[in-house]
């Protein structure tokens, strides 16, 4: 199946703690149904330092589910994704406003 959210995309949350915050997809991990935001569901991960890096507490981004993200479409608002056949290349579409993403 084809994905309808990838890695460089810009998304809101739709619910949850950090609902309405928007950032970019940074990893998706399509067996988990799972993607990772950049600003989004922060935690906050305590590190042993070694010989390259500094310990202590480091905020860490976490996955958040797929069905809690929707693609912004250039309004700046939340869209659905839709594909559909232009020539003989599948392509995604805002179904908001119509135009290829």
């Amino acid at each position: 199946m084809a994905a309808k959210l990838k890695k460089g995309d810009t998304v809101v949350v739709l619910t949850g703690k950090d609902k309405g915050k928007k950032g970019e997809i940074s990893a998706v991990m399509p067996s988990d149904n799972k993607a990772v935001v950049d600003g989004v569901n922060i935690a906050i991960r305590h590190t042993k330092q070694s010989a390259g890096t500094q310990g202590g507490r480091m905020p860490k981004a976490m996955p958040i589910d797929l069905s809690n993200l929707a693609i912004v479409d250039k309004n700046g608002k939340a869209t659905r994704v839709g594909f559909r056949m232009e020539g003989d290349k599948k392509v995604r579409f805002a179904k908001t406003t119509g135009e290829a993403i």
